[in-house]
């Protein structure tokens, strides 16, 4: 089976390409990929298939060729994944199976339409982020107020008053499940100035992970809403690199390096 590996700003990637949907990518076979001492190693799975070939989303075949097939590291199923799009974009562009002047990807959080930067960089549409309120994470023995941001996937942006360095992500935090009953991606941020916040994350279904990119929207969401404002551009700052949140009446971009470093046969059976 031939794969790839990629990253945008550290938050890496298997991606399997399957044009014709015949692999079954089950989650024991997901989980064994992403195993980083028995496996080749990854926050998930990007499988490449034609979306007219996947009835999950056979209502966005006219709009997108290509089906981002998302896969946390434990083997479920997610809806979205900012940093993942970017890389599957970079992989069809790379392999001559999308224009870079702009194209649109289907996933299970809706199509996605995606460009590259003059710089390179290349920016994905997110979508209009849904905001349902306030809730709680605790993550141990501190309680952090944070706001329930969907970007096609959940997510609770808190801002908190210590270093987001010095918080310890080691274990699952908990929170508030009356929104997110399913599980929820948990970010921890501090603003810096008014345009820009370091933040880590906690990632459902994959743990800690060097960048989120749903995550660093759902946070540019949440700063601006401290500033009093919903629109604006954010410098998002992760442990793996920069990212650039872009907020309008509309929708979201976000934009960010994403590169392929490799690409070999995969032998690992389950």
């Amino acid at each position: 089976m031939r794969f790839l590996k990629g990253h945008g700003t550290e938050n890496d990637f298997v991606i399997l390409p399957d044009p014709d949907g015949e692999i079954d990518v089950s989650a024991a076979l997901v989980a064994k990929i992403c195993d980083r001492r028995a496996g080749i190693g990854a926050d998930g799975v990007l499988r490449a298939v034609r979306t007219k070939q996947c009835p999950e989303v056979s209502d966005q075949a006219s709009a997108a060729e290509w089906f981002m097939d998302y896969r946390n590291a434990d083997g479920s199923m997610a809806e979205m994944c900012g940093n993942g799009v970017r890389v599957f974009a970079r992989y069809l562009i790379d392999a001559g199976l999308a224009d870079p002047a702009g194209f649109a990807l289907a996933t299970r959080g809706g199509v996605r339409r995606i460009h590259v930067e003059p710089s390179g960089d290349i920016t994905a549409d997110m979508g209009k982020p849904v905001v349902h309120g306030e809730s709680v994470a605790t993550v141990g023995t501190h309680e952090y107020t944070g706001v329930h941001v969907d970007m096609g996937n959940p997510h609770l942006a808190c801002a908190i008053g210590d270093p987001v360095v010095q918080v310890d992500l080691t274990h699952q935090p908990g929170f508030d499940t009356g929104v997110f009953p399913a599980g929820v991606n948990i970010e921890l941020f501090n603003p810096v100035g008014t345009t820009r916040v370091v933040m880590r994350v906690f990632e459902r279904g994959s743990g800690e992970t060097r960048s989120c990119g749903t995550g660093a929207v759902a946070t540019a969401v949440a700063a601006a809403a401290l500033s009093g404002d919903t629109t604006g551009t954010w410098t998002v700052e992760v442990p793996g690199g920069t990212l650039t949140v872009i907020l309008d009446e509309d929708t979201s971009y976000l934009s960010g390096p994403a590169v392929i470093v490799a690409s070999g046969d995969l032998m690992l059976a389950e």
